[in-house]
């Protein structure tokens, strides 16, 4: 099976989750004029999005594992395509906001199931340009997202972010039928105990304890609800004791634990997308409040934050396949803190030069990052459960995205000041200074020894 036609029939999937989730920024605000509500209501599309995607990628890549992802894959597609087709005619902003957790679901099988189709499809892996290439469709609908709302919101109304993904979806789905393998479920998948061997009781305890958590840490800049914190230590102890005594558990716990690298990999793609979010969500709202640069202004001068990792992929490709992860992250972590320090210096009265090439710097880790982690989880997840642990591996972004929103949000809370902005990058310079020191002493233990 050639690797691009297996890119081909899973490119348009994968660019869906994060397009949508930045897509919906530019339409907030007359989605609550037409439905008479608030920006704080109105934001539940936005967090209500988040909480939904980051519970169920790790289920939607079970159910790939289970069920066979290009089955998986088409439903979620057509899952996206039929919320997407009805959503404009939500009668109530309650409506809408269960279609966006709708859209989450769907959007959501795309990854995990894409990855199911290259470790079956491609036993000896998949080249890095394949995984480049997946890589770069998730950076590029990141970047162009608010550019692409912001016209179809103009253009045609707000009902055109939602509209936009019909024809997606559905030419998604011819690609998938034509492109992609049959692959078989896992063994003994099927039958009239598929259900039971889910582990329904370890899917709910699942969705306890990150839906509490994630709910909580949604609710911390605002008016924080104390009331999730203990209903998440429930759900993560009810977690714990059930993955333990099952035999074929939704997480395996065990394997987890064992699996020290895949952990590891967890952990910094969560950190590196605090340090990313923190720099795309905080400066929009610096150049519009305390510069008083127009939306239209402040997006050019923040796409490069997404948009020059895309043009970077190719060389980190190459990179990647001479060098190996170790020295691609750690390359990707320096950079991340030379643009954090950089960040430091910037001033309201700053010209647009110095800040589009700070922009730019902190854009260019983005390739490193995001292509040295991918292939690091590629190669650490067991290749029975790769569909799992890619929704768990996108499910740390998201955490990281919520953990950086939660920053902004404190930091920001009353007034948007150049002193808020640095204590900003303090934050994106420590934790860049941690990636930058674990991923040497990888690097220096493994040798710098090629990715394959």
């Amino acid at each position: 099976m050639r690797p691009r036609r297996l890119v081909a029939g899973v490119m348009l999937g994968t660019l869906l989750n994060a397009l949508n989730s930045s897509m919906i920024a530019l339409a907030l605000v007359p989605i609550a004029h037409h439905y008479g509500t608030g920006l704080a209501t109105a934001s539940w599309l936005i967090s209500g999005f988040y909480l939904a995607a980051t519970v169920c990628l790790p289920l939607m890549g079970r159910l790939a594992d289970r069920f066979g992802p290009r089955r998986i894959f088409v439903s979620g597609l057509a899952l996206v395509c039929v919320t997407c087709a009805l959503a404009p005619l939500a009668p109530n902003m309650g409506v809408l906001i269960a279609a966006r957790v709708l859209l989450a679901v769907g959007t959501s099988v795309a990854f995990p199931s894409a990855m199911a189709v290259f470790r079956a499809a491609l036993p000896g892996g998949p080249p890095q340009s394949a995984l480049a290439m997946v890589a770069a469709a998730n950076s590029a609908s990141a970047a162009f997202g608010p550019v692409v709302g912001g016209f179809l919101v103009q253009t045609w109304g707000w009902p055109a972010i939602w509209l936009v993904n019909v024809p997606i979806t559905l030419a998604g789905i011819v690609l998938a039928l034509v492109l992609l393998p049959r692959v078989p479920p896992v063994a003994a998948a099927g039958g009239p105990g598929a259900l039971a061997r889910l582990d329904l009781p370890g899917i709910a305890a699942f969705v306890l304890a990150l839906g509490g958590l994630v709910g909580f840490l949604l609710s911390v800049a605002a008016e924080p609800e104390w009331l999730l914190l203990p209903l998440a230590v429930a759900g993560g102890a009810a977690l714990v004791w059930r993955e333990l005594r099952t035999v074929q558990p939704f997480v395996d716990l065990r394997m987890l634990a064992a699996n020290r690298p895949l952990l590891a990999v967890f952990a910094q793609n969560a950190a590196v997308n605090v340090v990313f979010y923190l720099s795309f969500v905080g400066l929009p709202q610096w150049l519009q409040e305390a510069r008083g640069d127009s939306a239209g202004l402040a997006g050019l001068l923040v796409l490069p934050i997404a948009g020059v990792g895309v043009l970077a992929m190719p060389l980190v490709t190459r990179l990647l396949r001479r060098h190996g992860e170790g020295t691609v992250l750690t390359v990707g972590s320096l950079a991340l803190l030379a643009g954090s320090l950089g960040l430091l210096f910037a001033r309201t009265d700053s010209g647009p030069a110095l800040l589009l090439s700070l922009t730019v710097l902190l854009g260019l880790p983005n390739a490193f990052n995001n292509l040295g982690l991918q292939s690091s989880m590629y190669r650490a997840a067991p290749g029975d459960q790769i569909g799992v642990a890619s929704g768990l591996f996108q499910t740390s972004r998201y955490v990281g995205s919520i953990l950086a929103s939660v920053v902004v949000g404190l930091v920001f809370a009353h007034e948007v000041t150049d002193g808020g902005l640095h204590l900003i990058a303090a934050v994106m310079a420590a934790v860049s200074a941690v990636l930058a020191v674990v991923n040497a002493r990888s690097a220096r233990r493994a040798g710098a020894a090629p990715a394959g």
